[in-house]
């Protein structure tokens, strides 16, 4: 698949506040998480923000997608609730998942986010199982499933997408290419010169690559993608490179464990995505200075009132905590 940038009908404005209102509200957490009432580790996708910007944008809401343990942006791209969000990560009981799966496990059936789990690749099955039922039904909605570079070297990635294949799914396979796994560089993980996008297209899907720092590439990418999944083409896999700032696991810069160097970081941090776009439609006459400011506002006043919320819900009581369990009628 040949990418394809017309530049029109891109939804420029509505691209920067996304990016601006997923970085805005993951720098409060690593600003809060300190103060220890976030009950729960986070993984945060600062630096990551253009690829759920657009893919949410991209996808209609009534598709469905799944995520992996770094869901945040994910979630919220797709329509999900921020105030429902914080309080999930408080462990409160107005969370999206109740207060009972914290950053990592986010569910929310009214935005048609069907969950996130810890286990890298865990979700592919299940994203790949959504769009089965898809097809079953005749429904024009696609299933997207979100996950990392690591999560290409599971068996189950294999298995699904094969399945996915075979079937002519309507899945989208979206690939956040960050270089590593945890502290684990992909040339310590791959053989040198594998390109995963190209090898993902040998199992017989259409796949393709993109910068994952330019949020219109990643918006026309993934709408050429599901417009050719919705026209029963079958499944796609998109691979964007992109690049975490904080550490693996919480809210902090980890440059000092030596698994990265600092000029790396400096040289990606210098392409950040989110200052680059502003830029970008500043010198465009697609937004001013003005328009920023209001823009900039109206986030961080979202953002706190989402923390309010956060902070005044009450937990789940006691007797919740056996509810929801999935369990036969033998109690296995």
């Amino acid at each position: 698949m040949t990418p394809t940038v017309s530049g029109q009908d891109v939804p420029r404005e509505a691209l920067l506040r996304s990016m601006k209102r997923l970085r805005r509200l993951e720098e409060a957490i690593a600003e809060r998480y300190p103060e220890g009432r976030m009950r729960c580790p986070v993984h945060l996708s600062i630096g990551q923000e253009a690829v759920s910007a657009a893919v949410g944008l991209a996808l209609h809401p009534e598709d469905l997608a799944v995520s992996g343990h770094r869901a945040h942006t994910h979630y919220l791209a797709k329509g999900g609730s921020m105030p429902r969000l914080v309080a999930e990560i408080y462990g409160k009981q107005s969370g999206c998942s109740r207060g009972k799966g914290g950053s990592m496990h986010l569910v929310d059936e009214a935005a048609g986010f069907k969950g996130s789990t810890a286990i890298v690749g865990g979700t592919i099955p299940v994203g790949t199982g959504l769009g089965l039922s898809l097809a079953t039904r005749g429904s024009p909605q696609v299933a997207c499933v979100f996950f990392g570079d690591a999560a290409v070297e599971e068996g189950v990635f294999f298995e699904s997408v094969n399945f996915a294949a075979i079937r002519r799914l309507p899945v989208l396979y979206l690939c956040e290419n960050n270089f590593y796994s945890v502290y684990s560089p992909l040339r310590v993980r791959q053989p040198e010169g594998r390109r995963i996008h190209e090898m993902v297209a040998g199992l017989g899907l259409s796949a393709a690559y993109g910068d994952g720092n330019d949020p219109e590439l990643v918006y026309q990418m993934t709408g050429d993608a599901l417009a050719s999944i919705r026209s029963g083409a079958g499944p796609v896999f998109l691979e964007f490179t992109t690049y975490r700032y904080r550490e693996h696991c919480g809210p902090n810069f980890d440059n000092d464990l030596g698994y990265r160097t600092e000029a790396e970081f400096l040289e990606r941090r210098s392409a950040d995505p989110v200052e680059t776009y502003e830029m970008r439609l500043l010198e465009s006459g697609v937004v001013t200075r003005e328009s920023l400011a209001t823009m900039d506002a109206a986030i961080a006043a979202e953002v706190a009132d989402a923390f309010a919320f956060a902070e005044a819900s009450p937990f789940p009581d006691r007797s919740e905590a056996f509810s929801d369990l999935y369990v036969g009628e033998d109690g296995a």
